[in-house]
């Protein structure tokens, strides 16, 4: 089941590709390992030797690069002399490159030679990963042509800095992947929001994207996850879908797009949309390759189900012409991104928010902590006992106390002690 999901008829191949003997041959006539290899093209080792043992086939960008690589080692042979035993021309490439620098496999450029096919121009949706700026190494023609180089060594040229380096991955991938989490959401704003969230988050931890050997697949995965969060269900802003397209096939295409679950919608875009092969799309989706070969089964299925030319065209060829849906399909709404500063300074702020508002409330807890410690008791109190009535006591023997006419009576006796007739009759006052 999974192959007959990656294969393509020859004629609808971009590129010409060697047999999977041929790859093997020229990648040990090299002396590259598997891991090189897939450094260089952007691929993970074990890629490679699914491509090598033919079980598995590159395709779109992959294909591209894994093309122009081929391209590079079987034409090395001619370039460097008469073909010899597989180290020779790795060997002389080291003799003429300085002792302090290694040699290295090159990687796969745009400006690099290429087939002689030539491929198409690619869809907006496939875009190869934007080349970091890196240190300064002499190239392939500095060292295969040591003489042209000036008597003088020439002024070293300063690194671009992280921001500069955000920028460029910022304008390459921002407008393909905000169009990509609008067919995964229909809804503009969530499209837009999702794409900031992740370039801030690949901008908070920029050194681990720029040493990721595929940067736009890092901000892209970051970017799905956060568009197909079931949580947005319960924002008032995100209950809605946008207006629809006013073309009725995309239209259709968008609904029926939509109409599929989110790990069917997320799998059929990759494979389908980017270009990925069956492997790097279930990597991506967390899923193992047959797990992601089902879903792109069941996914075609229901799509051939709701889009009339997709259910006249024969499984083998579904693959582009839903390519070629995604690339036609026109938004109704503008989908432009913000600037790369915009979305770098507003990271930046709310980074520093969070640290302030963090200091803010560790200094209130340590204040508070403080606090009690100086006014919490530094021994054990023991509580004061309840009162109890107690019966049994005997009345109190003796004179009673005085009431208050009592003793204003004691007193008037007391202050006219004098003995005779007044004191007998006492005369009213």
């Amino acid at each position: 089941m999974t192959r007959s999901v990656e294969t393509t008829s020859s004629e609808d191949s971009e590129l010409s590709l060697p047999a999977p003997k041929e790859r093997r041959r020229l990648r040990e006539a090299a002396e590259l390992t598997h891991d090189e290899v897939a450094a260089a093209v952007g691929v993970t080792a074990a890629t490679v030797r699914s491509w090598e043992s033919g079980r598995t086939d590159p395709r779109g960008r992959k294909r591209e690069l894994y093309t122009q690589f081929l391209a590079r080692m079987s034409a090395r042979p001619q370039d460097g002399g008469p073909a010899g035993a597989p180290g020779e021309a790795k060997t002389a490439r080291a003799a003429e490159e300085p002792a302090a620098d290694p040699p290295v496999p090159d990687r796969p450029t745009p400006d690099g030679p290429t087939s002689d096919t030539q491929a198409p121009d690619r869809p907006a949706l496939d875009r190869p990963a934007p080349d970091l700026p890196t240190s300064d190494a002499p190239t392939s023609d500095a060292r295969t042509e040591p003489e042209r180089l000036p008597a003088e060594p020439p002024a070293r040229v300063p690194v671009s800095g992280p921001a500069e380096a955000f920028d460029g991955l910022y304008a390459l991938a921002a407008r393909d992947l905000t169009r990509q989490a609008y067919l995964l959401t229909g809804r503009r704003a969530l499209a837009l929001e999702a794409v900031e969230k992740a370039f801030v988050q690949a901008w908070d931890r920029w050194p681990e994207v720029a040493t990721d050997p595929d940067p736009v697949g890092w901000v892209r995965a970051i970017a799905y996850e956060y568009a197909l969060s079931p949580w947005h269900r319960f924002r008032r802003a995100h209950r809605h879908l946008d207006k629809p397209p006013a073309e009725p096939a995309d239209r259709i295409l968008l609904d029926a797009l939509l109409s599929l679950s989110p790990a069917n919608r997320r799998t059929v875009l990759l494979y389908d949309g980017v270009g990925l092969d069956l492997p790097d799309t279930a990597a991506e989706t967390e899923a193992t390759t047959p797990t992601a070969g089902h879903r792109l089964v069941h996914a075609h299925a229901d799509l051939a189900d709701r889009i009339p030319e997709l259910a006249d065209v024969p499984l083998e060829k579904q693959s582009a012409l839903l390519r070629d849906l995604f690339t036609a399909l026109r938004p109704p709404v503008d989908l432009e991104p913000r600037p790369a500063a915009v979305v770098r300074g507003g990271g930046e702020r709310r980074t520093r928010l969070w640290t302030r508002a963090t200091l803010s409330l560790t200094a209130m807890i340590a204040v508070s902590t403080s606090y009690t410690l100086m006014t919490a008791p530094t021994r054990y109190e023991p509580p004061l006992a309840p009162g109890e009535s107690v019966s049994g006591v005997p009345p109190l023997a003796g004179p009673q106390q005085l009431t208050e006419r009592g003793k204003q009576l004691h007193d008037k006796l007391r202050a006219d002690p004098q003995a005779g007739p007044a004191r007998i009759a006492p005369r009213i006052e």
